[in-house]
């Protein structure tokens, strides 16, 4: 029996010892024909501190030494986030190395990360770096966090170093020698400059052409270029060095903002270069439907969701809307979507190696172009679609020279035609001139006839006026005339005034004061003011008329009455037929009476102006 026990005892020991060899961590070695070693798989080992309270005693006891896993994946990370994660890996050290050697660590977007330096006396020195410290604060400046390593002895040395962080921490360590670490620092610092270069100059040559075309479409390429410039910084950690090294805070969320701007002018600068408005209404509202909801989105991460800015994964929905947009454009035949297309299939290509390397490490060997494979599709497509916008203005050049072909063809045609139109219309206007010249001979001709017929009846005018007048006066002088159609010869004061002046002037004028026969028009209606000595004579001055009261017109008819009935009708007469007082016809007739006493013979001389030879004689 106790045979029996002890052979299987020491089978069960042979058995546990074969397994912690086929599970011991594997013990890298410092070798100076090898320049760097990448730590994979059982290269690293894991521990997850969910209370986050184990300490480096604690870790490195035997006990917790056999809760260490070694790595499923090609690098280990931190499944929980804000969960702490304990690595350890096992060096041996080569005193004779000719070399410096240091540790690497690739993921810079790392929060916080202890590192545990072993000591000579089986102590630790811990040593404290991470994007939520200054970038000053390092050892080494350099976008990755790096750690010398003491090798002055041949012993193994077992090193410990504790993660925390909000997003996605890769375990992703190297070890380097300083002389490779160098070479390699400076030819990577020169691929970033060469690749941002690019990117500066495709900016500056768009920005060129959005001022010699102001295409708008310029405008959403450069924000665009500058968004995964940005955020390519962010992702190397040259953001942080350059840009804003003592704002660890800010470098948090760096990646959200410029993933959200470069999805964001995407989307803005697909849609104006496929001029989606015009050519695609549908598709242009699912554009702006994206965008809102993209903007949405943001907002709500940036308000109450912070976390939400490292769920990276969220810009493939934008960019497939965009690339899926071109897909259906160039089915359909529009031309160009096609380098449109093209560029977007780099920027996928790129986004699936990268989700392969996240989710499926395995599945890819891991090396320079894996790493940077995203970066190198952006160059594609950034080249792609400036090919696509140069293409854009090259078709519409041929668009424009081919409605400029047209144009001119039309034109020719319409040259023609007007020649043809103005053939016609000139002997049209030639017929229509001759005709309407024999018109306006005829209606010349009418007119020499109206015009002397119209000569005949201004005369025929003159005289029948002349002989209504001629009429009415002999009617007058006939004595057989009513007070209505004797006005109708004097129907105002106007006409009899100007009667009086024609009468009273018609041999000349003579100044009543200086006999001065030269005048000018006076105050009142036809006086006279003497030029030289400036007496102004009135038209009834020195006549039967001068200072009376009643109308002149009737002072004329009472004239003519009296007159005609040789002074015999009575004041009463003169009242009801000029509608006058009786007490001043009597005044008035009177002094005509006088008048008429002192004219009896000259009025048997009168002749056809007897009555009116009265106006001129002066009341006494």
């Amino acid at each position: 029996m106790n045979r029996t026990l002890r052979a299987v005892f020491v089978v069960s020991l042979l058995l546990l010892t074969c397994f912690n060899r086929l599970t011991a961590q594997n013990i890298i070695a410092i070798d100076d024909k090898v320049n760097q070693h990448i730590f994979m798989y059982n290269d690293i080992q894991y521990l997850e501190d969910e209370s986050g309270k184990l300490d480096i005693n604690t870790v490195s006891s035997f006990p917790y030494s056999q809760k260490f896993q070694s790595s499923k994946l090609l690098f280990p990370h931190n499944f929980k986030r804000n969960v702490t994660y304990w690595y350890r890996i096992r060096l041996k050290n080569n005193q004779s190395s000719s070399k410096r050697w240091i540790f690497e660590f690739f993921d810079q977007t790392i929060d916080y990360i202890q590192f545990y330096m072993p000591l000579s006396n089986g102590a630790y020195a811990p040593t404290e770096f991470g994007d939520s410290f200054k970038f000053r604060n390092r050892q080494y400046i350099h976008k990755n966090y790096t750690m010398d390593i003491t090798n002055n002895d041949n012993e193994v040395h077992t090193y410990y170093f504790k993660i925390k962080s909000a997003q996605k921490a890769d375990a992703l360590i190297v070890l380097r020698s300083v002389n490779w670490f160098v070479e390699y620092a400076l030819n990577e610092y020169f691929f970033f400059g060469f690749f941002y270069g690019m990117i500066a100059v495709f900016c500056f040559y768009n920005l060129i052409m959005y001022f010699a075309i102001k295409e708008v479409q310029y405008l959403y390429y450069i924000a665009y270029l500058l968004a995964i410039a940005l955020y390519e910084m962010c992702a190397d950690g040259i953001a942080y060095e350059y840009l804003w090294p003592n704002y660890p805070n800010w470098n948090q969320h760096t990646t959200g903002f410029t993933l959200f701007a470069a999805s964001f002018f995407a989307l803005l600068f697909g849609r104006k270069l496929l001029n989606l408005k015009k050519v695609a209404p549908k598709l242009d509202k699912l554009i702006i439907v994206t965008l809102v909801c993209r903007s949405l989105f943001f907002l709500y991460c940036l308000i109450w969701f912070r976390s939400g800015f490292e769920l990276r994964g969220i810009e493939v929905i934008p960019l497939s809307i965009a690339f899926y947009v071109g897909l259906r454009l160039r089915v359909s035949g529009y031309r160009p979507a096609r380098f449109y297309v093209i560029a977007y299939s780099f920027l996928f290509l790129g986004l699936v190696v990268k989700s392969i390397l996240t989710f499926w490490p395995n599945f890819l060997p891991y090396g320079p172009i894996t790493h940077y494979s995203l970066s190198f599709c952006f160059v594609a497509e950034m080249m792609f679609l400036s090919v696509a916008i140069g293409d854009k203005v090259r078709l519409l050049r041929e668009q424009k020279e081919v409605a400029t072909q047209r144009t001119i063809k039309q034109l020719k045609l319409n040259h023609q035609l007007k020649d043809t139109l103005n053939k016609e219309l000139e002997a049209q206007v030639k017929l229509k001139t001759q005709e309407l010249v024999d018109a306006n001979e005829l209606l010349r001709q009418q007119a020499d006839e109206i015009a002397h017929m119209n000569e005949l009846l201004t005369s025929d005018n003159v005289q029948l006026k002349e002989d209504v007048a001629k009429v009415t006066e002999a009617r007058i002088m006939s004595k057989d005339v009513d007070f209505d159609e004797f006005s109708k010869r004097y129907p105002d004061n106007e006409s009899c005034i100007k009667f009086l002046a024609e009468l009273k002037w018609h041999s000349g004028y003579n100044c009543l004061k200086c006999s001065h026969g030269t005048y000018y028009n006076g105050h009142g209606l036809l006086n006279k003011r003497c030029a030289k000595c400036g007496y102004e004579e009135s038209v009834t001055a020195n006549t039967i008329l001068q200072n009376t009261r009643i109308p002149i017109n009737k002072a004329f008819y009472m004239i003519f009455l009296l007159y005609s009935s040789n002074g015999t009708i009575s004041s009463h007469k003169l009242s009801e037929i000029l509608d006058i007082r009786q007490s001043t016809c009597w005044a008035y007739s009177s002094k005509i009476k006088k008048v008429l006493q002192n004219k009896r013979k000259g009025k048997k001389q009168a002749g056809s102006h007897g009555w009116s030879e009265l106006l001129l004689e002066e009341i006494e």
